[in-house]
């Protein structure tokens, strides 16, 4: 017999394990893969972005989805919390642009042996291999759970942290959705979001600008009636099979979103270069240059203005010869690559899938959970924490922050009810 039983060994469950134990529970942490940690290991590209140190604010508008429920947990266990507790088990983090937080050795595994260690000291009972058949109700309340090779375990308290349906290779495939739905919850519509996006452009398709990556630029997405729905500033990337990078990511969620809400197979996007400058700004830069080099060929004269391989896509969509001189430039030819350079419009018609994505939205609603210990307003003893839950954040740390608050909250909250 066990006070809590935590199914899944990823950030949220893992922190959960360790809070219930650190509030008096005897605790049981069970995982059908056969190593913990998987999700946190590849995190951050593998060097594990702990959390980010943003005001809350902030941090919770960088939580899309039902980023305000956060403020509940935030007020248990926040980012400030989550790096007092890993500086005290050890780790020394350090600041990375935007806020991101990583280990100094700069490995995930330093943060994944650490927790480990923890939750041996904590004497948190582990098993790997060990999948999860059902969770056990009786009487509207949690009893227990039951194992795959028929093990009934019981115990007051199940924290439920097996993730979304993202990255599936590390254990997320979507197993906590039924135990939900049986305890009478509502699961949201899912959907892959912070995932690279897909066009069918004729220049994605024949590769034209495969591979060219593109620094501190805009990217809108744009509704069928012309307003902007998103506009993030940062990286992206051209691919042979749409657009990825950082801001790409960030606007996954909101295309696939779009397509739905409007019923359209493509949507509008659009890329802007130079997000600091206006287009007046721009085309005076363009006839400044032109005047100054009236003998040179445009694309001599506009080398270092843009990566070379975009300059020559846009001077042919303006339609201007790459060899002919600024001279023989018009200042309305001039005007229409200004407007592209601050305004490349294109289609887009979905995203990869969610198996691909880095984040899962949907899931768990939240309206059905108590957001101070995060139990089910349905189910006593039933508890959920991390990535099964209808929350989800941009790259940046800011999923990992959620995954730790609720879960160090899931445990607080599995241990108090004993």
């Amino acid at each position: 017999m066990y006070d809590v039983i935590v199914i899944g060994g990823g950030p949220s469950g893992l922190m959960a394990a360790i809070s219930a134990s650190q509030h008096g529970a005897k605790v049981l942490l069970v995982d059908k893969g056969d190593k913990l940690g998987r999700k946190l290991a590849i995190s951050g590209g593998g060097r594990c972005n702990v959390t980010n140190r943003m005001d809350e604010k902030e941090l919770i508008a960088h939580i899309p989805g039902n980023g305000r429920f956060m403020y509940s947990p935030f007020s248990v266990f926040n980012n400030e919390d989550i790096i007092l507790f890993f500086e005290k088990l050890g780790i020394k983090l350090k600041e990375e642009d935007r806020g991101r937080m990583f280990p100094i050795s700069d490995k995930a595994s330093t943060v994944v042996d650490t927790l480990l260690k923890k939750l041996r000291d904590s004497n948190v009972q582990m098993w790997t291999n060990t999948p999860v058949k059902t969770v056990r109700y009786e009487d509207g309340k949690v009893v227990g759970i039951k194992t795959e090779d028929g093990k009934d375990i019981k115990s007051k308290a199940v924290i439920v942290a097996v993730g979304g349906k993202s990255v599936p290779h590390t254990g997320s495939t979507g197993d906590g959705y039924p135990w939900a739905i049986k305890a009478g919850h509502t699961i949201t519509d899912l959907f892959p979001t912070e995932v690279p996006i897909t066009s069918n452009e004729r220049f994605i398709k024949e590769k034209v600008l495969q591979g060219i990556s593109l620094r501190d630029v805009g990217l809108s997405v744009i509704n069928p009636k012309g307003k902007t729905i998103i506009r993030h500033e940062g990286d992206m990337i051209f691919t042979h099979f749409g657009v990825s990078g950082p801001i790409a990511l960030r606007c996954s969620q909101y295309v696939v979103k779009a397509l739905k809400k409007f019923k359209v197979d493509q949507i509008e996007m659009s890329s802007d270069l130079f997000p600091q400058k206006n287009s007046e700004e721009v085309f005076q830069e363009l006839k400044n240059i032109a005047k100054e080099g009236e003998k040179k060929s445009v694309k001599n004269g506009l080398k270092g203005y843009m990566t070379e391989r975009l300059l020559h896509f846009y001077l042919e969509k303006a339609t201007i010869d790459p060899n002919q001189t600024f001279a023989t430039v018009s200042n309305d030819s001039l005007r229409q690559l200004a407007a592209l350079i601050k305004h490349f419009a294109f289609n887009v018609n979905g995203t990869l899938s969610i198996e691909k994505a880095f984040v899962t939205g949907g899931g768990v609603s939240v309206k059905e959970i108590n957001p101070k210990t995060m139990e089910s307003k349905l189910m006593k003893g039933l508890f959920f924490c991390g990535e099964v839950l209808d929350i989800h954040g941009y790259t940046g740390g800011y999923n990992i922050t959620v995954a730790f608050s609720t879960g160090y909250t899931a445990g607080k909250g599995a241990a108090e009810i004993i």
